[in-house]
């Protein structure tokens, strides 16, 4: 199997939003995007299959040594392989790749989040920092388009998380901020045991305000002249916040099941930016 066939597995298996937005992409881009997806599924993967946190620790450590390696010119993995070619083109850096390692360690540290600057911090590693690359690898031009990038990538995380809630419960993390918990009376232990409550709800109506508001926020960063190539974000936008509204709709019935949006309206969600230019 080649490092491209690698990349294109990898993304694919995922089932990840993500994709639809990769399909209308020059085949050029959709490759370093492919790869640099794959990159992050890979070390998000260490965490999220740990069984041994020790054991995680090590595989991200030798992630980290991997990047500077395939920095250095000797890739080993088949993803750094397959993304290696595309880094000068597209202003790839270590720094990038490393942040993302990062921010996938401190999954491993820590299970809360005292407030939600503590929060930030981690959605700009795992998120800001791949929107930020998947921006230049779109075809960014104005210097503007990051901010842009890093509040969009925040808005994404933060669905996931909403989504996540009661998934992320049985492995004992708990993603909302702990004073904010306290602010509407939510107990941690009923998160973990998945016990909803009318003060749960209004605690999740606050949050999903928060990221629509993060959205907003976001689109109205987007310099003009770069709309066009930021399509494929603009795709993610159109689909993560019809899967927020989906979460909205659903009165945050999030602790006993995973709230989805079908393949084919993420596809037709995709389409209708891609063909109509509207999220």
């Amino acid at each position: 199997m080649t490092p491209e066939q690698y990349v294109q597995d990898k993304a694919a298996a995922s089932g990840s939003s993500f994709y639809y937005a990769f399909l209308f992409l020059p085949a050029p881009r959709r490759a370093a995007i492919t790869a640099f997806y794959a990159f992050c599924r890979e070390v998000d993967d260490v965490v999220d299959e740990m069984v041994d946190a020790g054991v995680a620790a090590t595989k991200l450590a030798w992630w980290q040594t991997e990047v500077a390696q395939s920095f250095a010119g000797n890739p080993v993995h088949p993803v750094m392989k397959a993304l290696m070619p595309h880094t000068a083109l597209y202003g790839i850096e270590a720094r990038h790749l490393l942040g993302v390692i990062e921010g996938c360690q401190m999954d491993l540290e820590q299970t809360r989040y005292l407030d939600y600057p503590g929060l930030q911090r981690y959605c700009h590693l795992v998120a800001g920092v791949v929107g930020e690359v998947a921006a230049r690898i779109f075809g960014q031009t104005d210097p503007q388009t990051t901010a842009y990038a890093h509040k969009l990538g925040q808005a994404l995380q933060l669905t996931n998380i909403l989504r996540d809630v009661g998934e992320d419960a049985l492995r004992g993390r708990i993603y909302l901020p702990v004073n904010e918990l306290q602010q509407f009376d939510v107990k941690a232990h009923e998160i973990l045991k998945r016990t909803y409550s009318d003060r749960f709800t209004v605690l999740m109506k606050f949050q999903a305000q928060r990221a629509q508001a993060l959205y907003d926020e976001a689109l109205a960063l987007l310099p003009a002249d770069d709309r066009r190539a930021q399509k494929p974000g603009l795709m993610m936008a159109s689909i993560y916040r019809a899967l927020l509204r989906e979460i909205e709709a659903d009165n945050f019935q999030v602790l006993h099941q995973r709230v989805a949006l079908t393949p084919l309206r993420k596809l037709w969600l995709a389409w209708k930016v891609q063909a109509l230019g509207r999220l």
